[in-house]
């Protein structure tokens, strides 16, 4: 039912060839006497010139440096995965578009893994805050409902895992996705488990998306048929949910 999206990439360093080396007749060696005569002309000539003159290239005191790239950090399960779609038509790529368009610094890190829940992502946390965190936006409770799991875990799990992203990146800026519960579970665990979010945001000073799957949840030509999963126009509407906050600190 899940699939999981890396990026995270450990890239092996290039190999460099090995050049062999061959006798070179007489015609080849007056050639590059010659060339060789020729570029301790040009260095004698450049030698010459002022020392303190600018290079072309150089570039100037009034020129902005590159802005370095931040990054946002999607940690959650198959509803940040993108279940059953390419990961070009899940939220976390739509919003990096939308930040592309907006020409602003941040690179959206995809980090979903389906299938999980609460207690999976406190042993997985640590593995994903290997990289740079600038943003992080938690999103993960909804397989904890699925099995019916005690709220009190699933609000524990969840300030343990903002708990270690504020030990190691203690400027990164908190973002949590709220939740619902499936009615059926009755009013008791769906009440506690709604409020469980707006607890864990307001103790760790993250910012808070009311619900998630705003406009989506329980709408069928939006999910796909398990009726769970956001289809390709679910995915727009959550992205805009998501971007509502997002933009807010940025």
């Amino acid at each position: 039912m899940y699939k999981f999206t890396k990026h995270l990439h450990v890239r092996n360093p290039p190999a460099f060839p090995l050049f062999q080396l061959f006798l070179l007749d007489n015609m080849k060696l007056k050639g590059i006497i010659a060339l060789s005569a020729l570029a301790l002309g040009l260095f004698a000539c450049q030698s010459d010139a002022p020392k303190n003159a600018p290079s072309a290239t150089a570039p100037t005191q009034n020129q902005p440096a590159p802005a370095t790239k931040k990054n946002i950090v999607f940690f959650g399960n198959s509803l940040t995965a993108a279940y059953q779609l390419s990961p070009e038509q899940g939220f976390t790529n739509l919003l990096q578009l939308k930040i592309d368009s907006l020409q602003l610094p941040y690179t959206c890190v995809n980090a979903g893994l389906s299938g999980e829940t609460t207690a999976d992502g406190v042993n997985r946390v640590d593995w994903v805050l290997q990289q740079p965190v600038d943003i992080f936006v938690l999103e993960l409770g909804g397989n904890d409902a699925l099995r019916g799991l005690p709220v009190t875990e699933s609000k524990k799990n969840l300030q343990a895992m903002l708990d270690k992203v504020r030990a190691k990146y203690p400027d990164c800026k908190l973002v949590v996705a709220g939740m619902l519960a499936p009615p059926n579970l009755g009013a008791t665990y769906t009440n506690a488990f709604r409020d469980m979010y707006p607890a864990v945001a307001k103790a760790s000073g993250a910012t808070l998306i009311p619900f998630l799957l705003d406009g989506v949840g329980g709408v069928p030509s939006l999910n796909l048929p398990d009726g769970i999963h956001p289809n390709v126009e679910g995915q727009k509407i959550v992205a805009e949910n998501v971007w509502k906050v997002l933009k807010t600190i940025l």
